[in-house]
């Protein structure tokens, strides 16, 4: 696989037909323009494309990054990420992040930030797992209303992931990620530990410790979101999710509202109280998975 920087208003041209392809929008305004893209990169902005190592010209992924300011300092905001649904599952999402986290060193930036959506267990494994993200911030239905096929009229609330480059705990990360790709039946360093409620994938024998906060329940074959405390003094705890919310805004729209209704009450509550959103893992059980809150110190 080859990654590499696009600028020309072609290649934007391209990325933009890319961009309805993998997010399935009917509202052309949704797509950033080309001509956005291009003014943006003359401006500090940076747009990478993944393609095939045998130098093809049909792109698989890509992804966008425009200048930024985070309290006065120069940051990059992460836009998109995207990769065609025919080239899932190879890497390509991790190795678009990590040539732009070089592109951004390079700049002299140690912030990217962007947004994802708390619902989506494959981001979220992503984000923390592989890249080793934090969050602070909820923003509620942040979008509006999206034409985006994947979206199904949900509320578009997201998390606000915070990427510091160069803090110890990315670059363990990105390299746990890296030896995991270079040896795929490993364990990158991580360790298979036993929570209270569920075998779960941890990285660190302290989340032991944490509290389950919305034990979920199962009815008719889907997960259900259970009775939520927002009020737990733990130093850590857990917020469940379900893994198939992307099928159950198709199947079962209603039940994708409680989710979403339900997690946005728990996250808002959770990190106004001074909790930031650490690490999300795997669970064993099937159908789950776990974000991992703890309180900031101080």
């Amino acid at each position: 696989m080859q990654i590499r920087s696009l600028s020309t208003v072609d290649e934007c041209r391209h990325v933009a037909a890319l961009e309805r392809v993998i997010w399935r929008y009917s509202d052309a305004d949704e797509v950033v323009p080309p001509a956005v893209l291009v003014a943006s990169l003359k401006r500090g902005g940076v747009l990478l494309g993944a393609f095939d190592d045998a130098g093809g010209a049909e792109m698989q992924g890509y992804v966008y990054a425009a200048a930024a300011l985070k309290e006065g300092r120069p940051a990059h905001w992460s836009h998109a990420l995207g990769v065609t649904p025919a080239s899932r599952g190879r890497g390509i999402a991790s190795a678009l992040k990590a040539a732009q986290r070089q592109h951004a060193l390079r700049m002299g930036l140690d912030l990217i930030e962007w947004t994802f959506d708390p619902l989506q267990s494959a981001s979220a494994h992503l984000n923390f797992a592989k890249l080793g993200i934090i969050v602070e911030e909820y923003a509620e239905n942040l979008y509006g209303e999206s034409s985006s096929a994947l979206h199904r009229g949900a509320p578009t609330d997201r998390l606000i992931a915070q990427w510091h480059l160069s803090t110890p705990h990315v670059e363990r990360r990105i390299a746990a990620t890296a030896r995991a790709a270079a040896n795929p039946r490993g364990t990158a360093g991580f360790e298979n530990r036993r929570h209270a409620s569920a075998s779960i994938t941890v990285r660190d024998s302290a989340v032991l410790s944490a509290v389950l906060v919305n034990a979920s329940r199962d009815a008719d074959g889907w997960l259900r979101p259970g009775i939520s405390s927002l009020d737990a003094e733990a130093t850590r705890v857990l917020v469940e999710i379900p893994a198939n919310f992307s099928e159950m805004l198709v199947q079962q729209p209603d039940l994708a509202r409680d989710w979403r209704l339900a997690t946005r009450r728990i996250f808002q509550a959770y990190l106004s109280r001074g909790y930031r959103v650490v690490d999300f893992f795997a669970v064993r059980e099937r159908g789950r998975g776990h974000y991992l809150l703890a309180k900031a110190a101080g």
